[in-house]
């Protein structure tokens, strides 16, 4: 059973835990063909404390009748509006692939909006945006193509990738999702006040410690790179080492606001 926050309803925000005493929200933001329920497992084993938010893209789940969209920007802006409502105690962001290219954009239009960041982002699976990425372009790939590019970058079951009908379903939301990616521009602002936690794979073939090292200049405060057993899907083959690690960094971003100084 998913739970509205607060009474709050989004069709962007699917809460599975909700939490009145949480002392930290965080919003997960999905990769590329992934809808919210990617992340419903992590409310179970992440701190009480942490109350836990997934965000649903429009054409797939229970938004499947909506029309999908292929440009960040406008993902940004309702994301925007609809995270505002929820931003009355800390919060942070966690975004894979696609997920962090989201989650840095809309932590930008919130300070933008003013006054409130994020504490921090988790940027996963995505090398800094200032790096440029050489990776072949693939949302305009045809269907075969694209299933094999699938195939080589383990993102998805063999059994699902054999299902014919199942993948005509799929295919469309993940090209989607992957033009929105692959046509995102970035443009140079300040860094962010947020402090930003990088988290790669070892064997990850696209996107290099370096590429993710690259992201502490998107940040004006702490910095921390933490790479993990597996490749782009890293958080699928190493899920407990990472959530044991997240849990710790939000811990640690918890302790650290209750001993900050009152305003």
């Amino acid at each position: 059973m998913i739970g509205k926050s607060h009474g709050y309803n989004s069709p962007w925000l699917l809460c599975p835990k909700p939490s009145q005493q949480a002392a930290l929200r965080l919003f997960c933001f999905p990769y590329s063909g992934a809808s919210a329920s990617a992340y419903y497992d992590w409310a179970s084993v992440l701190p009480a404390s942490v109350e836990l938010h997934s965000i649903q893209l429009p054409g797939r789940a229970n938004r499947l009748t909506e029309p999908r969209l292929t440009d960040i920007e406008p993902v940004v802006e309702a994301i925007t509006v609809a995270l505002t409502p929820l931003l009355d105690k800390p919060f942070v962001f966690f975004g894979h692939s696609l997920g962090a290219a989201m989650i840095f954009e809309v932590a930008r239009s919130l300070r933008r909006r003013g006054p409130s960041e994020p504490d921090a982002l988790f940027v996963s699976g995505h090398g800094a945006p200032q790096v440029s990425d050489d990776s072949p372009q693939m949302h305009n790939q045809p269907d075969p193509e694209l299933v094999e590019s699938l195939q080589r970058l383990n993102g998805m079951a063999p059994e699902i990738l054999d299902n014919a009908e199942l993948m005509q379903l799929i295919l469309p939301i993940l090209r989607a999702d992957l033009t929105i990616s692959e046509t995102y521009v970035y443009h140079a602002e300040e860094p962010l006040s947020s402090q930003i936690f990088a988290y790669g794979g070892l064997q990850d073939r696209n996107v290099s410690r370096d590429d993710l090292d690259a992201w502490r200049e998107q940040t004006r405060t702490d910095f921390r790179l933490r790479m993990f057993p597996g490749d782009h899907f890293y958080l699928n083959v190493s899920k407990q080492l990472l959530l044991q690690a997240l849990a710790r960094d939000l811990d640690q971003i918890i302790r650290r606001q209750a001993a900050a100084p009152l305003r």
